[in-house]
């Protein structure tokens, strides 16, 4: 078996941490999306994996996850030149896959889980396609799935009007090669893109057997900044092991489970966990509560940050209060302590500023 890891796109509900980013390499308590997805994957005993990028992005996911020797895996590169649509992306990584049966990982999506049980399941059963749900509020906006009692899928319908369920199509894929026929018989959608739902269900009218898991874990798909927060917090809240290798001086004060990697100083400082802390890295005469991750070469002087994502390389100093916030890489956040109280402000695109 192989796997494919979709790392396209341009991540426009991230802007503007996507314009000089892949939106797949944003931190989760300090770890790039796109690790935890190679990791489920190699967990589940596949050693040859497929990322595919597009010419925006690419060069970065190369650059960040190289050859596949950190993980002692092979990957493989491959180029979708436009965002056709996730049954196009499988379309252009048909001579990575040839007759193999595959995962297809959507790179920006995690679960409270590996997915090494559904890979077993997958192998026993020999279906034509395994797909994971989810119960979700509001199924208009995802692949909603009607299914049997058995978890055998009925039908699938893109972003239905009235959803036959609420049983969402979580980003997480496992097919035979059969599902190369049925990408040749469907057409694009009115979006203009080979849609996976539109494969899956062709898969259904050719009498294939097409299988299902219902997750009672969590699942996240992080493709706005709330989503991301959300993200961080929880993958805090489960996997974080507490691990202090930084120097705290005696004014300080640590509480909860929290991990401060190499190099880095806390100086007359109280931090309550769960928080990530990166190495080489500054927090002085602050507070940083709960469910905060901090990158490397970061400096947090006279500040309070709660509920947020740092980035490498950025400053905060001298803020009374920063909450629920996602700030980038190479940032400088700080009160102006001037007499001139007006605001000065240099933004990009896309952004947003709360005063």
């Amino acid at each position: 078996m192989k796997a494919i890891i979709l790392s396209g796109g341009k991540g426009t509900r991230l802007r503007p941490l996507t314009y000089s980013g892949a939106k797949q390499l944003v931190p989760v308590a300090n770890k790039p999306i796109l690790f935890y997805c190679i990791d489920n994957i190699v967990q589940a005993g596949i050693n040859e994996v497929g990322i595919i990028i597009s010419p925006e992005t690419g060069q970065e996911i190369k650059d960040s996850v190289g050859d596949g020797s950190h993980w002692g895996i092979k990957i493989e590169y491959i180029i979708q030149d436009v965002p056709g649509g996730l049954a196009h992306a499988i379309k252009t990584a048909r001579g990575f896959l040839a007759d193999s049966s595959f995962v297809m990982y959507l790179g920006d999506n995690l679960i409270g889980s590996g997915i090494d049980t559904f890979v077993g399941k997958f192998n026993l059963d020999k279906p034509e396609a395994f797909i994971l749900l989810k119960e979700v509020e509001n199924p208009k906006q995802f692949g909603v799935a009607d299914v049997s009692e058995s978890g055998k899928v009925l039908r699938l319908i893109e972003k239905p009007e009235n959803p036959p369920s609420n049983l969402a199509l979580v980003g997480i894929y496992i097919f035979s090669p059969k599902i190369h026929e049925a990408i040749e018989r469907i057409k694009p959608s009115a979006r203009g893109e080979l849609e996976i739902t539109d494969a899956i269900q062709e898969l259904i009218t050719m009498n294939c057997n097409v299988e299902s898991f219902v997750l009672d874990m969590w699942w996240l798909d992080t493709g706005k900044k709330d989503d991301m927060l959300t993200a961080n917090a929880t993958v805090l809240d489960d996997w974080l092991q507490e691990k202090i290798e930084a120097e705290v001086d005696q004014d300080s004060k640590i509480l909860g489970r929290v991990s401060i990697g190499k190099g880095s100083f806390i100086r007359d400082s109280k931090i309550r966990g769960p928080v990530a802390i990166g190495e080489h890295t500054v927090i002085e005469k602050s507070f940083i509560g709960p469910y905060t991750s901090i990158g490397d070469n970061v400096k947090v002087i006279r500040s309070s940050v709660e509920h947020s994502v740092i980035m490498n390389g950025s400053e905060i100093s001298d803020i009374e209060r920063m909450d629920e916030s996602l700030i980038g890489r190479d940032v400088r956040v700080f009160k102006n302590m001037t007499s001139h109280k007006a605001l000065r402000l240099m933004i990009g695109d896309d952004s947003i500023v709360e005063i």
